[in-house]
């Protein structure tokens, strides 16, 4: 053992761990970009469909807020297509606002994405 009692490897080992750290949070955030890309390539690919739906719920999540940080509040609308399939699209809040849980209409989307609504002002059913 050396004059120092083994403490010479510490700064070696606080660069490592920092490398280390700074890795895993670039390599997260890198899956997160790739991730979202994918989607958004995905979605451009799909083709833009319109069907016969009924809204069966509404959610939102509230992210942030905590402290002095500003709140994002997200909205997601579960629609039910014709064949029994459930597809939930998140939504803009005016979109969320004019939508009410039974509504039945004409939903245009495109992949994932929320295109519009238009609601069925007859009343018929599915």
């Amino acid at each position: 053992m050396d004059a120092t009692g083994g403490f010479a490897l510490l700064p070696i080992l606080m660069i490592a761990m920092t490398v280390i750290v700074f890795a895993i949070v670039f390599g997260v955030i890198a899956v997160v970009i790739v991730k979202g890309l994918r989607l958004r390539a995905r979605n451009d690919a799909s083709p833009v469909e319109t069907t016969r739906v009924a809204v069966v719920s509404k959610r939102t999540s509230v992210h942030g807020g905590g402290g002095d940080s500003l709140a994002s509040t997200s909205y997601h609308v579960t629609f039910e297509l014709l064949e029994g399939e459930r597809v939930e699209l998140g939504v803009s809040g005016a979109e969320y606002g004019q939508l009410a849980e039974g509504d039945r209409g004409m939903l245009t989307r495109q992949g994932t994405r929320y295109k519009g609504f238009v609601r069925d002002i007859t009343g018929s059913a599915l």
